[in-house]
């Protein structure tokens, strides 16, 4: 759960495909000693009933630590949570309308960091009088993804006015929320070498809540495998030289498995975070392909890997990197 600051925009999205959306990277992750933290990263926001909306963030890393997160609904301030949480259910808000979102942190020292980036996020209408409970999600099942990592899965909940969301439980505490639409998530950040016990419970625009799941007992993996279980495979990276004579990156790599569809990448050039891409359309499940930018100089080498956003709002872990050389003949 990071993201550090972008400080080498991408020029030009030539060769991008017409579905792709070119999103510079905003926010800072670490600070330095008696400075104000960053900015948060990788805010998302999702109707979670027609009365409320639930926001999520990476954490940020700040030295001294991060005391408390301040969540605004436009500029008005509706929550604050301490900072070993990344999420909160904003409640009290009116059906079908669309609200807009920002988070903020505060260290222990009492220093304010400055707003995310914004997002928003539609109720949906009300159902009135509405009174019966979606049923509870069927055959949920789940897979440990490395030592930090697990991927959950469930059958459709039914309902007579329709499900918005679903509501994954570790233990009795609420962990994660994701659309009504969706039946997979990845939940991460989790401890190597150890047990826990999953549910998933249905929600529906008048906030009823549905009955738990049965619960899926995970043990995570020994040891750290620094995310690997959720970074991109058969990651490839090659150069070539345009029609108007500048050079481009071309990338392609398989996607995570998720269960659930990666609509989010990051990119790294030499080190620092460079873009993120976000499709606009159908996301790729098996290859995805991508082009960029990188100047007019033969003889430039640079080294590249990208990461994916997963289901539950936070970064997987990177790609092998690989070193292009711009003019250069081989891959």
């Amino acid at each position: 759960m990071r993201r550090v600051r972008a400080t080498q925009a991408l020029s030009r999205t030539a060769l991008a495909c017409a579905a792709l959306l070119l999103l510079a990277s905003c926010g800072t992750g670490e600070e330095e000693d008696g400075h104000a933290p960053g900015a948060p990263a990788g805010v998302t926001a999702a109707a979670g009933s027609a009365t409320s909306v639930h926001v999520m963030w990476d954490a940020v890393t700040a030295n001294p630590g991060v005391d408390t997160y301040e969540i605004y609904r436009g500029t008005t301030k509706v929550k604050e949570v301490p900072g070993s949480e990344h999420m909160a259910d904003v409640t009290r808000l009116r059906p079908a309308t669309l609200y807009s979102f920002t988070v903020r942190a505060r260290d222990t020292d009492g220093r304010l960091g400055p707003r995310s980036r914004e997002v928003r996020a539609r109720t949906p209408v009300a159902s009135a009088a509405d009174r019966s409970a979606p049923t509870r999600p069927g055959a949920p099942r789940g897979r440990v993804i490395g030592s930090r990592a697990v991927q959950l899965s469930w059958d459709t909940s039914t309902d007579d006015r329709g499900v918005v969301s679903y509501d994954i439980y570790q233990g009795g505490a609420k962990i994660h929320s994701v659309s009504g639409a969706q039946t997979a998530t990845v939940v991460t950040g989790l401890r190597p070498s150890t047990r826990y016990s999953f549910t998933v419970r249905a929600r529906d625009a008048a906030d009823n809540l549905s009955a738990a799941s049965t619960a899926v007992p995970l043990t995570t993996a020994p040891g750290s495998d620094d995310g690997r279980g959720t970074a991109p495979t058969d990651f490839r990276a090659t150069a070539h030289r345009g029609d108007d004579g500048a050079y481009y990156i071309d990338l392609s790599w398989v996607p995570p498995r998720t269960d659930g569809v990666v609509t989010e990448y990051q990119i790294h050039l030499d080190g620092l975070p460079a873009t993120s891409l976000v499709w606009g359309g159908t996301a790729p499940r098996d290859r995805a392909t991508y082009s960029f930018y990188v100047g007019r100089d033969a003889g430039a080498s640079h080294r590249v890997r990208l990461r994916a956003r997963l289901p539950d709002g936070t970064w997987g872990g990177f790609s092998a990197e690989r070193t292009v050389t711009t003019g250069d003949a081989g891959p």
